[in-house]
């Protein structure tokens, strides 16, 4: 098998719901840079990358122009040494991971091609169904239990509930939707919105609501997270705090959370991803797979790592519900809240630019 050539495509999607989020912008759209490579024998493999400059500190431009550079070498790239494939594109990503993941995810999904196999059989295959959570965004309280209703309908039944931004309004919007589906699964995510105490608090008075507490303080100061976390009576996530297999690391050296949330678009692709759940499995701590806001194509790849892995509990893989106009045409399914992988080879999905 020899590559012949790689394809680099941006395209900007909007979004059917601007997503809100504490001390971030609105986003109501984003850059996704899709890269095809093709084969001699004539096969395609996908790969993508989504730029969040408010979110990873990543300029569209700046990660186009890593892709294209990277796809000036694949030519020269054996498809199936992954390792030493990706190895020598890292140079040319160092400050755009996002781009490296694009070409992490086209690698494996040639791979998958190559053998004939759905890409989470081949990572370990331990599932191939998964649960996922939806997101409620910030939003008055009313609109908070309107929202979670619908999401409901939908037949979602873990909802993640966005906060961060009034601890005390936070609480008020979790026992509301808790009063409305008393039998669901909650999770507040703060995005490091709260001081040590705030999260406490806000621990506390939700312990019979809440399932986890995402990043309830700032990603960079574990020394405060781990205090949350000794002290909880709800598990604490770390997320945003968990950038790549360093950073698991030091969250599992420190005992600073009791899991870890990986996006395998944040960290730079599927191969990093990998590690930081080995790390979370080693150390005793959940993994839950997540993403940005993100083509299918990219839920995909993290459907891939969650459905191979025993340590992850479930998917919060929703971020390509709310796009317009995807191109990604998924081969994966959504039944009642589950995402379940079909036989389709590699990450299953094909793209329509």
């Amino acid at each position: 098998m020899q590559i012949t050539r790689a394809e680099v495509t941006p395209v900007e999607l909007a979004l059917h719901h601007p997503v809100r989020a504490a001390h971030h912008p609105q986003i109501d759209r984003v850059t996704a840079v899709f890269v095809r490579i093709e084969t001699r024998q004539g096969e395609s493999a996908w790969g993508c990358a989504v730029a969040h400059p408010d979110l990873t500190g990543e300029q569209p431009d700046d990660v186009v122009r890593a892709c294209q550079d990277c796809a000036d070498l694949v030519p020269d790239l054996h498809p199936t040494n992954l390792e030493y494939s990706l190895a020598e594109l890292e140079p040319l990503t160092q400050d755009t991971p996002s781009a490296l993941c694009a070409f992490d995810l086209a690698f494996h999904d040639l791979l998958g091609l190559a053998a004939g196999m759905p890409l989470y059989r081949m990572l370990g295959g331990y599932r191939s169904r998964i649960q996922t959570s939806v997101t409620i965004g910030i939003a008055p309280m009313k609109e908070t239990v309107e929202m979670a209703l619908k999401r409901a309908s939908e037949g979602f039944r873990l909802l993640k509930i966005k906060g961060g931004l009034d601890a005390e309004e936070d609480v008020r919007r979790v026992q509301a939707v808790h009063r409305a589906l008393p039998d669901f699964v909650l999770r507040l995510d703060a995005d490091g919105g709260y001081t040590v105490e705030q999260a406490l608090d806000v621990a506390r008075a939700l312990e019979d609501c809440l399932e986890m507490l995402e990043q309830p303080t700032p990603p960079d100061d574990l020394k405060v997270l781990r205090q949350v976390t000794k002290h909880s009576p709800v598990p604490i996530l770390a997320a945003q705090s968990v950038r790549g297999p360093e950073s698991a690391l030091e969250v599992a050296s420190r005992h600073a959370a009791d899991g870890i949330n990986v996006k395998v678009a944040g960290c730079g692709g599927l191969r990093c991803a990998r590690q930081v759940d080995t790390i979370g499995r080693a150390a005793g701590l959940a993994t839950i797979v997540g993403c940005l806001t993100e083509p299918a194509l990219l839920v995909a790849a993290g459907l891939s790592l969650a459905l191979s892995s025993p340590n992850v509990r479930y998917g919060d893989l929703d971020g390509h519900l709310d796009l317009i106009d995807d191109p990604t045409v998924p081969g994966f399914l959504l039944e009642q809240g589950y995402l379940i992988a079909t036989d389709t080879p590699g990450l299953g999905c094909t793209v329509e630019l």
